[in-house]
């Protein structure tokens, strides 16, 4: 892979990622507006506290929601904030290491990804997979699912 390709990579597990996270928003607030609106539209019933459990109900689920939201928008201002035009020499915030068959973007915990044909494994900074990473470079080896991994690139 250029130079060229390696930062478009890298963009594009950026891209995606940033995608995942919007969609997380927008889904929490959507669940908000639902839940609020229940909440509202709970009429008034002879059953006496039927209302207002079925209101305060409505408000627990907004507040759950507003609590996904400010994750996830923390979230997203997170991995924007990812430098992703640098190549490095060593594991860093930023950096794609490729190991094992496994490209390891250091950015935030997303998982295990299929993307472009390729496995990726999102990790945050703070996973312990990260913190072994972190400060390794081409040619060291690694320990991944027990198994020993040499570091074919970081980029």
């Amino acid at each position: 892979m250029t130079d060229k390709e390696k930062t478009l990579f890298k963009n594009k597990l950026k891209q995606w990622g940033v995608d995942l996270i919007s969609r997380r928003v927008e889904a929490a607030r959507t669940a908000m507006a639902e839940a609020q609106d229940a909440a509202n539209n709970e009429e008034k019933s002879s059953a006496g506290d039927k209302y207002e459990t079925g209101r305060a109900m409505g408000h627990l689920q907004k507040d759950m929601h507003a609590q996904q939201l400010a994750a996830a928008l923390q979230e997203l201002a997170l991995l924007k904030a990812v430098p992703v035009d640098n190549h490095y020499q060593e594991g860093a915030l930023g950096a794609v290491i490729e190991a094992g068959g496994i490209a390891f973007f250091i950015s935030l915990g997303l998982g295990k990804q299929n993307i472009a044909g390729r496995v990726v494994l999102f990790l945050s900074p703070q996973a312990p997979l990260a913190k072994q990473l972190l400060g390794n470079r081409i040619g060291d080896q690694i320990l991944f699912n027990q198994k020993a991994a040499v570091i074919d690139d970081i980029y």
